[in-house]
């Protein structure tokens, strides 16, 4: 048999010891201490939309009224899921412009007093914006139904409280503002979602959607015996991942995040051509800045000839109906970097001026630099 070897370049991954039962459930308490949860967590075998819909699935039973309230496409998603469940669906849509409120919920909740289940997303890269999960959790911790988070965007660009805030369901994963990898995922469940879930007839058991199954096989038997093989490299990645944030310090991570989001709204404020999709600066999420293109110019083209004067920069067209006139800016995990930022301004200016829209990419740089520096130092 040949030994496989790595060059100066890449990394050795094969031939790695087992990832044994003990590091498995210290990895776990490192990334629940990141969520801020004493509630159990499970740790997914995937992409984070796995445990989003193990949630809704274990969580949801035909005949329940479920409030889902979409902000961006995930939201959508969430909304399918809920009514391939038996459940009666109520939505709040609020304009990808801008947040929901905490009034706008508490108005559904007592309209709909039948509501036991909420999923809200807390940021969307998608769509950038953010929402008050600190309000919105309150209302829904006082009617009394259950609150499920979709995190993933939002854990380590900005604070997440979820016992403090009363999520019951707050999924996250590793591939945006922590900088590691996409392929687990981790989903904290309080005790009174685990009971609604044991008292579902209709929750997955014996299925990779299964969060019971996690539940009687790992947590209930002292995570002491792995239930199948882990996702050892992507474990791994998730560890290094946590253990780097908390090096940085987590609040030094989110200042950074809250900087960079700041950077590129000011810069664009007086580039010219684009201008902030999310209108107000409080509901823009610290993962991405999203942009909408002056009438007539196609974002994707904008897109394509940034990314011609520099393929390195975070700079995408958004996906679906709005694909020609909104552009992703990210400036989430490594990417929350001054340098970066400046470059992906630097960019777009270049696209937009070889379309032919004038821009002042000297004065965008200027001011990004200063809101960049203001963040900082009032952190």
């Amino acid at each position: 048999m040949t030994a496989v070897t790595a060059n100066a370049d890449t990394p050795v991954l094969l031939d790695l010891p087992p990832l044994d039962a003990a590091r498995f459930a210290r990895i776990e308490d490192k990334v629940a201490a990141l969520m801020r949860t004493r509630c159990d967590v499970v740790t997914t075998q995937g992409e984070a939309l796995l445990p989003l819909e193990a949630c809704i699935r274990s969580a949801v039973r035909p005949g329940s009224t479920a409030l889902n309230i979409i902000t961006g496409p995930y939201g959508e998603t969430f909304g399918g899921w809920l009514r391939s469940c038996g459940a009666e669906v109520v939505t709040i849509s609020a304009p990808f412009t801008g947040a929901v409120t905490a009034e706008q919920v508490a108005d559904a909740l007592r309209e709909h007093p039948e509501i036991d289940f909420v999923s809200l997303v807390h940021a969307e890269a998608a769509t950038g914006n953010t929402n008050p999960v600190a309000e919105i959790g309150a209302v829904v911790r006082e009617h009394g139904a259950l609150l499920m988070l979709d995190a993933v965007a939002s854990v380590g660009a900005e604070p997440l409280l979820t016992d403090e805030w009363g999520v019951d369901l707050c999924v996250i994963g590793g591939q945006k503002a922590l900088a590691g990898p996409a392929g687990v995922s981790v989903v904290s469940v309080s005790a009174r979602a685990w009971e609604r879930i044991a008292a579902n007839e209709q929750a997955p058991r014996r299925s990779y959607l299964s969060l019971l199954d996690w539940k009687e096989r790992w947590v209930d038997a002292g995570r002491t015996a792995l239930p199948h093989a882990p996702a050892q490299l992507e474990m791994l990645a998730l560890e290094q991942a946590v253990d780097r944030i908390e090096a940085e310090g987590l609040e030094t991570v989110i200042v950074r995040h809250r900087a960079a989001a700041a950077a590129v709204r000011a810069g664009v404020a007086v580039l010219g051509g684009p201008v902030p999709y999310v209108i107000r600066d409080e509901h823009a999420a610290p993962a991405a800045t999203t942009l909408r293109t002056p009438a007539g110019v196609d974002a994707r083209e904008v897109v394509s000839a940034a990314l011609a004067a520099d393929g390195a920069v975070p700079v995408q067209a958004a996906a679906g109906a709005l694909a020609a006139e909104m552009i992703r800016v990210n400036h989430y995990g490594r990417a929350a970097d001054r340098a970066v930022v400046l470059a992906s301004l630097a960019a777009l200016a270049a696209g937009m001026r070889a379309l032919g829209v004038a821009v002042d990419d000297e004065a965008a740089a200027a001011a990004a630099g200063a809101a960049w520096d203001e963040a900082v130092a009032a952190a």
